[in-house]
């Protein structure tokens, strides 16, 4: 079936419908892994947002159970250069066109997906529109043109949990308990099971996993749970979650943050959280580009030099300038120089903009799990 992408500088493209039929609407965003396709498409971050892979061929593998991030695809639409027709892993269950199509996620392929990031690259991300079926292409320029702009856009409400949980229950009803034969042994576990109270702005599972891997009940919370709820169960530890859209159209979540933050428990934030907290903290945040999303980002540890290379998936940034002199910038992204990690010198609170749960991407950042895990035990 024939299918165009249309963006709102005019630019489209004619491809092949490789997902469901219909249309998708969304800001037009790249990614530069080269594995990963269903931890990206069933990551919460991506909600409103289609997304390009720039590697040649993807669905090679198929998809898997124990590869989703949430319990389906999160992201608006999707974007190949060309989807392989087979599927050849012993651990997939469906090709991923299947998928696509159960999800009714609509999908493009047969594209110039390098001549599109460059274009991304270049003018920075844009919204538009997948439609499949004879269309007019003009018709859908100006359509994308009309599309909500992701500045200013609350999508943490969509992708939030409806009440609170607790992951292992979650986990062992829904046979995700299960789906760990790849996860990393941890540098070290606690000494004793440690209490961590989350907000879910966007949670992935393997966050949920690397947490409970180190020795942590982890309570999730919805993102507009009043902060008292979070410390009402007396937690070790808080943890700030990733998630989609603008960070600074969520002032609900500033403000139960910087209640958190009075609290003085061991914190801990990564990428929309990171974001949140330093807005709770008095900063400022703004919009990249075209963003920081694939799993092969360098960030320097100032502390130590040391550089990781790590899994991102953002379109904002917190402004160094704006941060007050009780924060200090612990990790800058080596391609542009923008904060990846601050810490708050006088309260054990830290937070990076990058996803040490690595899913898809490396491992160089899990150490992070294991600093949370020291910051909690001697309380």
């Amino acid at each position: 079936m024939n299918a165009i992408l249309a963006l709102e500088d005019g630019t489209w493209y004619r491809g092949v419908a490789t997902g469901a039929p219909g249309e998708a609407h969304g800001e037009v965003v790249f990614n530069t892994s080269m594995t990963g396709y269903q931890e990206i498409l069933t990551d919460p971050s991506y909600a409103g947002q289609i997304v390009t892979m720039t590697a040649p061929q993807i669905g090679n593998y198929g998809v898997a159970p124990g590869d989703a991030e949430s319990r389906a695809p999160r992201a608006a639409g999707f974007i190949m250069r060309e989807a392989s027709p087979v599927a050849s892993n012993w651990r997939s269950d469906s090709t991923l066109r299947d998928y696509l199509v159960k999800h009714g996620i609509v999908a493009i392929g047969d594209i110039d997906t390098r001549a599109l990031t460059r274009t991304l690259r270049s003018s920075g991300v844009m919204r538009g529109i997948i439609a499949t079926g004879q269309v007019d292409p003009a018709a859908l320029v100006e359509r994308a043109r009309g599309i909500p702009s992701m500045e200013g856009s609350d999508l943490v409400k969509v992708v939030t949990c409806e009440r609170a949980y607790e992951w292992r229950d979650q986990a062992a009803a829904s046979g995700e308990a299960e789906q760990l034969e790849f996860g990393i042994t941890p540098q070290r576990t606690s000494s004793r099971r440690l209490r961590v109270a989350a907000y879910d702005f966007g949670i992935k599972w393997n966050i949920l996993r690397r947490l409970d891997a180190y020795g942590c009940d982890v309570h999730v919370f919805p993102a507009t749970a009043p902060a008292s709820d979070l410390l009402a169960i007396n937690p070790d530890g808080l943890f700030l979650s990733n998630g989609p859209g603008d960070p600074a159209a969520l002032p609900y979540a500033i403000e139960n943050v910087r209640n958190l933050v009075e609290a003085d428990r061991p914190t801990f934030g990564i990428c929309l959280g990171h974001q949140i907290l330093g807005l709770a903290l008095g900063g400022r945040t703004f919009k990249l580009k075209f963003g920081h999303r694939g799993g092969n980002h360098p960030v320097k540890d100032l502390s130590s030099g040391a550089v990781e290379i790590t899994a991102q998936n953002h379109g904002f940034a917190v402004d160094p300038d704006s941060l007050p002199s009780h924060v200090k910038v612990t990790h800058l992204n080596l391609y542009d120089g923008t904060v990846e990690g601050f810490k708050h010198t006088g309260k054990p609170i830290f937070s990076v903009q990058y996803h040490p749960e690595a899913s898809p991407g490396p491992h160089d950042a899990d150490y992070l799990f294991r600093q949370f895990l020291d910051s909690m035990e001697p309380r």
